[in-house]
């Protein structure tokens, strides 16, 4: 089951999708907290402030975001990494980050 957040998606599905053409690899899905905006923002991807240009709205703490695997995993390690929801992840997020780091950090029921 994928995010009814319209925000949701690389592609804006609802769900973090492996894309061709997404080299960030946005496909860990991870509910927005201030905390992490900031981390972000301060790591040069200021994903606050609308880009109308894009069609980006800006984020809010709540809503639901596409992460690069990489972005994720290095908040974690920084301790700021925001809460996951699992159901909305792609499975290759796997390859990136640890099974165990994701549902460590799952807002929604961990998933066998």
């Amino acid at each position: 089951m994928c995010s009814e957040s319209p925000l949701t998606g690389y592609l804006r599905t609802g769900c973090c999708e492996a894309a061709s053409g997404d080299l960030g690899m946005h496909i860990v899905c991870a509910q927005m907290t201030a905390e992490f905006l900031a981390f972000s923002r301060e790591r040069g991807n200021d994903l606050s402030t609308p880009a109308p240009e894009f069609g980006f709205p800006g984020l809010k703490p709540g809503d639901r975001w596409c992460l690069c695997a990489a972005r994720w995993q290095e908040a974690l390690e920084a301790g700021m990494a925001p809460p996951v929801v699992l159901e909305a992840t792609h499975m290759s997020a796997i390859e990136f980050v640890s099974l165990e780091d994701l549902r460590a950090h799952a807002v929604d029921a961990p998933t066998k």
